[in-house]
C-alpha cells in the first residue's frame, strides 16, 4: 500500500511539473468559465507556484520511497539477528 502512495505522489508531482507549461494548461474549462482568472492561470509565477508543487510532491514520494526500502533493509536484518539468537533456557 506504501509503494502505490508513493508512485501516486511521483506521478502527481510530474504531471504539476510539466502541465502548467503545456497548451493544455491555456485551454481549461475555468478560463472559459470565468474569465477573471484568465490573467492569474497564464501568469508565469503562478505557474511557476505549481510546478514547485510538483517538485514537493515528487521529493515526498521519494521520501516515502527511500522509508519503505529502508524500513525493507531494518526488517531484514532484524529477521537475520532473530533467527541466529538461541533460544532462551
Amino acid at each position: 500500500m506504501a509503494l502505490l502512495l508513493a508512485a501516486l505522489f511521483v506521478e502527481a508531482g510530474f504531471v504539476l511539473l510539466v502541465a502548467p507549461w503545456t497548451s493544455f494548461w491555456d485551454r481549461n474549462y475555468f478560463m472559459d468559465a470565468v474569465p477573471q482568472v484568465r490573467g492569474l492561470l497564464t501568469s508565469n509565477y503562478f505557474r511557476g507556484a505549481i510546478s514547485g508543487l510538483g517538485v514537493i510532491d515528487i521529493c515526498a514520494g521519494i521520501a516515502e520511497l527511500v522509508a519503505i526500502f529502508a524500513n525493507r533493509g531494518q526488517r531484514t536484518a532484524a529477521s537475520r539477528t532473530f533467527i541466529s539468537q538461541p533460544a532462551p533456557d
